[in-house]
């Protein structure tokens, strides 16, 4: 088996056991109505790369790896509850964004988008419950949970708190509203200068990058690393979700719904803010380049192996 053919192996191993966690863990009636219960399994469960939640995943790994080196690690069981929490978390923003006041995208993980089954206030619901369900996973406490776990936990539930708010995804998406429409296009193809290439940076460092940060802090959290090892890990996820979003830009001007799950081309129809509008797209596949390889310098200097350096690889090289 090759390294590829091993990372692979990998992604679908993870893969299958988020699946199972993820559907283990939904709420179903009599607890709550058939309706929503059906509305959070049907987008949930719409299978998706599941980045943010092998992050998680594989964060742990690597804090564990590196503390008890030589270790015969499986997995992180202990940090499938937070995994589960990102991917819930991950979904919700996903149902919210397609709605019409949003996106209004109609294809989705490659199936219809929820508010197109259920209607728009089912749909919207349903992004609330998600949410809301990902943090009673997070808090829900461990069969023997020491003070030192209990506080990693507490700190776990504020950092994605802070990631999912405001501060973080909402308010990228808030910024992201601001500029849809507001691009002006000159004669190469491209934004005018004023789009700015801080201000577009700032609408994907909070509106995709804030959540893939807290992905892999608390992973790292979790299996209890020291302040340095988690600013490392911020670092490394801070390139690495400018390198996702930047990938995903560019899929959007040249992939195609069958590969990706979903509507391409709606950026430039709508005059959203991307990496191609404003740099082109030889500049930004080379700009995705280099934020991999600063996440992976960043892993270095902290001494972190494990499979993160190969999901920064992976992220630059996917085609959906």
């Amino acid at each position: 088996m090759t390294d590829d053919q091993e990372f692979e192996h990998y992604l679908r191993v993870r893969r299958t056991e988020i699946e199972t966690a993820l559907e283990a863990g939904l709420p179903t009636p009599p607890a709550c109505p058939a309706l929503i219960a059906d509305a959070m399994r049907y987008s949930l469960l719409a299978g998706g790369k599941r980045l943010r939640p092998i992050l998680t995943l594989a964060a742990a790994e690597s804090v564990n790896v590196r503390n008890d080196p030589g270790r015969d690690l499986t997995g992180s069981p202990s940090a499938m509850p937070a995994a589960c929490a990102v991917e819930l978390i991950h979904t919700y923003s996903l149902i919210h964004d397609d709605l019409p006041s949003m996106d209004d995208d109609d294809v989705r993980r490659g199936r219809p988008t929820a508010h197109v089954v259920y209607g728009d206030a089912v749909a919207i619901l349903a992004g609330d419950a998600l949410l809301t369900h990902a943090f009673e996973v997070l808090a829900r406490p461990e069969a023997e949970e020491t003070p030192a776990r209990l506080a990693r936990r507490l700190r776990a539930i504020a950092r994605l708190a802070g990631a999912a708010g405001a501060a973080g995804m909402v308010g990228g998406q808030v910024l992201d509203v601001e500029a849809t429409g507001n691009l002006t296009i000159v004669g190469n193809g491209r934004a005018a200068p004023e789009t700015g290439h801080e201000a577009l940076r700032e609408i994907h460092e909070r509106k995709t990058g804030a959540l893939i940060g807290a992905a892999a802090a608390i992973g790292a959290i979790l299996a209890g690393a020291d302040h340095p090892t988690v600013a490392a890990i911020d670092a490394y996820s801070t390139h690495l979700g400018l390198a996702f979003q930047i990938v995903d830009d560019i899929l959007d001007v040249e992939g195609n719904v069958a590969d990706l799950g979903k509507t391409t081309g709606k950026d430039a129809v709508a005059g959203k803010p991307t990496y191609p509008a404003v740099h082109g797209v030889a500049r930004s596949r080379a700009l995705a380049t280099n934020a991999a390889a600063a996440a992976r310098d960043a892993l270095a200097e902290a001494n972190l192996g494990g499979r993160l350096g190969e999901i920064a690889d992976w992220v630059v090289s996917r085609r959906q």
